[in-house]
């Protein structure tokens, strides 16, 4: 690898990707330096030699053009050094990992998808200033003189730079963010991670930098509040690289981090400069073939009184186009009218753009994808099919660890997905490395949320998107997450023995783990006559509640304690063998293997089921 002291050959015209890899630099901090120079260029544009030189001179390269690198080196050296670059420029192709490509995209032939505007979503913690922030990069637009009309708040804008679109999703907080992931559908292309610089990385970063981890996707540092008087941008980004592994560029790492101070308008326009290097860097991923029916995702939608249903749309694949029939979980309807983000009628939305459509039967949730389907008809047929389905999930449940090998073995996951909680920091540390341990050369386990702490909805909803299982150690799981899991099908397993923990995590991996049972009560039946019968004794009983089966498992009660643990070995009305007895009948009950009763007794009938 080349160094500062060292000087450095230009062979000839070279892009700016092939430019960073020769002087050992970031490919953003390159086009950082060419815009200092006031040279506006992408990751592919090609740089003549004299201003590439120029460029890595002004990073601290010295530079040997072609004619000055023969009087200085013999052929010997001159090939070495030919035979390094060589090795050079082929040992990052080596390390590059396959680009994301969103599931949207992967039945589209590639010539027929074409770059789009990047979809940009702005997370990070309560009062750091992500409205404010969104609100001055609004203001850029106006002061462009582009807004020719009233802004309507439609959950999402388009701001123009360098004569290029940029969509921002304006729904602040990351759980907006993770709604959609939950629902299948990628809701951005890049992030910006918004830091205060007089409060630093607070609990709302850290979840909301694991929600943008988990999606895979790039992600800008904002530095804000730069302005105020105890601002500390240097104490952000040093707690950013300790608690996130966020190293700044600057410090050689490959994040741009920014200080921004919205109110006044400073570091917006370099942060959307940015925008834009990362959308080149990362442009294989940003595309849409706009030359087909739509599918997006839903931002924001209500219930006007005078309009009816109102949702905003975000195109993420194909061309929305009015009197098109839109399907959106359960809701669908031809669009009567569409609108811009500056309250304009449109009467189409090409890829990444955002637009309020009139004529939805009913209210989608935020997060929901949507598609065009061919007519109302063909809707209401797949609205059918997705209720039937949405029982048996509920029902069924996502994904569980039981599940896990069975999925293993059929090639459908690589790795098990999980959210660790625990009660103490030890503890935690503890597990998460003996969790690790048990990776093997064919499944990884990956830990996307540790933390210490009750098990919380935010841990849930990371798990939905993720298609995680949440993990608690000696913690509580608080009701609103109970709930929630239950209503995405999510598996929460809490554990006090860590033994236990590791020994179902490896069964899992291993295809041992028995389903996990619950106990179900049936019925209660008090005893209120014991009557000799040839063979032994028959309870004679009133059912209190619910329903007492023949061959139920059953428990017979005594002053509050459990006496026998057996089951229901026959069960008459009026001399006749039958079933079940529900409430508020009488019937005659023997227990397999119980002799005597006494008045008062309870029998409580249950069964086992898996979960």
């Amino acid at each position: 690898m080349s160094h500062a002291h060292e000087a450095i050959r230009i062979p000839g015209p070279i892009s700016v990707r092939e430019l960073a890899e020769l002087l050992d630099e970031s490919p953003i901090a390159v086009i950082k330096t060419l815009m200092a120079m006031g040279v506006m260029a992408n990751i592919n544009q090609v740089l003549d030699p004299d201003t590439a030189a120029l460029a890595a001179e002004e990073m601290g390269h010295p530079v040997l053009l072609p004619g000055e690198e023969e009087a200085q080196e013999t052929e010997e050296e001159a090939a070495e050094e030919e035979a390094a670059d060589i090795e050079e420029e082929v040992e990052p192709v080596a390390e590059v990992k396959p680009t994301r490509k969103q599931r949207l995209y992967a039945n589209e032939r590639p010539e027929d998808l074409k770059p789009r505007p990047p979809i940009v979503a702005v997370l990070g913690h309560v009062d750091h200033g992500k409205t404010t922030l969104l609100d001055a990069i609004r203001q850029t637009r106006v002061a462009e003189g582009e807004a020719g009309g009233i802004t309507q708040h439609i959950g999402a804008y388009q701001v123009k730079k360098q004569g290029r679109l940029i969509t921002f999703i304006d729904t602040p907080g990351h759980e907006a963010f993770t709604a959609m992931r939950a629902r299948g559908a990628q809701g951005a292309d890049i992030v910006i991670l918004v830091i205060a610089a007089d409060d630093g990385v607070m609990p709302q970063t850290i979840e909301a930098y694991e929600h943008a981890k988990a999606a895979g996707v790039p992600i800008i540092v904002a530095v804000t509040k730069v302005d105020k008087p105890n601002a500390n941008p240097d104490r952000v980004r040093q707690q950013a690289a300790d608690k996130l592994g966020l190293i700044p560029e600057e410090w050689g790492g490959d994040v741009p981090f920014v200080n921004v101070a919205a109110l006044k308008g400073q570091g917006i326009d370099e942060l959307l400069d940015y925008i834009l290097i990362v959308t080149d860097l990362h442009q294989d991923d940003i595309v849409a073939n706009p030359n087909r029916s739509a599918q997006g995702v839903v931002l924001e939608s209500e219930l006007d009184p005078r309009q009816g249903v109102a949702a905003t749309l975000l195109v993420l694949n194909g061309t929305l186009r009015q009197r098109d029939t839109v399907l959106a979980g359960t809701a669908y309807g031809r669009i009567r009218a569409m609108f811009n983000d500056q309250g304009k009628r449109v009467k189409e939305a090409p890829p990444s753009m955002p637009v309020r459509v009139l004529g939805l039967n009913e209210v989608p949730p935020a997060g929901q994808f949507f598609e065009v389907v061919e007519s109302e008809r063909a809707a209401r047929e797949i609205v059918e099919q997705r209720k039937r389905r949405l029982e048996q999930k509920r029902s069924r449940g996502r994904i569980t660890l039981e599940d896990v090998f069975r999925q293993l073995q059929a090639g459908q996951r690589e790795e098990l997905n999980l959210v660790v909680k625990a009660d103490t920091q030890g503890t935690l540390d503890a597990l998460i490395d003996s969790l690790h341990d048990l990776a093997t050369e064919d499944v990884a386990v990956k830990i996307i949320r540790q933390g210490v702490g009750a098990v919380s909805e935010s841990d849930v909803m990371l798990a939905s998107a993720s298609d995680a299982i949440v993990i608690g150690f000696g913690v509580k799981v608080d009701r609103v997450a109970r709930e929630r899991a239950e209503q995405e099908g999510v598996q929460i397993r809490t554990y006090d023995v860590i033994y236990h923990l590791l020994e179902d995590m490896e069964k899992a991996l291993k295809g041992l783990l028995e389903p996990e049972t619950e106990e179900f009560v049936l019925g209660t039946a008090e005893v209120r006559a014991v009557f000799k019968v040839r063979g032994g004794k028959v309870a004679g009983c009133y059912v209190l509640d619910g329903v007492i089966r023949r061959n139920a498992k059953a428990r017979l009660i005594r002053d509050g304690e459990v006496v026998a643990d057996t089951k229901v070995a026959s069960l008459k009305r009026f001399q006749e063998d039958v079933a079940e007895v529900r409430q508020g009948f009488e019937c005659g009950i023997a227990l397999e293997g119980v002799t005597e009763y006494k008045e008062g007794d309870l029998i409580e009938a249950y069964e086992v089921r898996e979960v």
